[in-house]
């Protein structure tokens, strides 16, 4: 007699209304009210099918590695069809104690300007269609793609980090303070 468990190797993911998928061999597109979100599917082993009113993502096989993988691209799919809908927004808070630094956008890069009071101004990468906005001491931005956001804002935290000081006591940089993400 045979104890084994069976696994579950294919998850459905249901499509809300307002949001329409096409899926182009292993590149996938969605569609929503603020914009197209495409993520391509190539280095990730899983098989993809849409149906009328889901997206069906099947495991290639049922081991536990195979599953987490599965799993993985249902986050990807979900966080997708969530930006679409809804979109993501991060606020970073501008942190300084004595020289006041200021951002400017210039194409796709961001520009920080007297930090530290250095002449040359700090740069970090926007990646993406991400939208950035200056409020007070804040930058906000503002995007459909869950990754191009966060690593926006990753790219602006580490173009502040502080180097062969104690962190502990020169606190000035960007610092990530909101994630919504509804």
């Amino acid at each position: 007699m045979s104890t084994k468990k069976e696994r579950i190797t294919e998850t459905k993911i249901s499509i809300p209304d307002g949001i329409s998928v096409d899926l182009n061999d292993t590149e996938l597109a969605i569609k929503g009210p603020l914009g197209t979100n495409t993520k391509s599917f190539v280095r990730i082993p899983v098989s993809l099918s849409v149906g009328d009113d889901d997206i069906i993502i099947k495991a290639t096989g049922n081991r536990k590695f195979h599953l987490s993988i599965m799993n993985t691209a249902k986050s990807l799919i979900t966080n997708m069809i969530k930006g679409a809908t809804n979109g993501f927004s991060y606020r970073l808070k501008m942190v300084y104690a004595h020289f006041p630094m200021s951002v400017k956008v210039s194409g796709d890069k961001l520009l920080i300007e007297n930090f530290y009071g250095e002449r040359s101004p700090r740069v970090a990468r926007i990646m993406g269609e991400c939208k950035l906005k200056t409020d007070g001491d804040d930058v906000v931005i503002d995007g459909i793609s869950l990754e191009d956001v966060g690593q926006t804002a990753a790219n602006i935290e580490r173009a502040t980090k502080v180097k062969k000081k104690d962190q502990r006591v020169f606190l000035d940089g960007i610092y990530v303070y909101e994630k919504k993400k509804e």
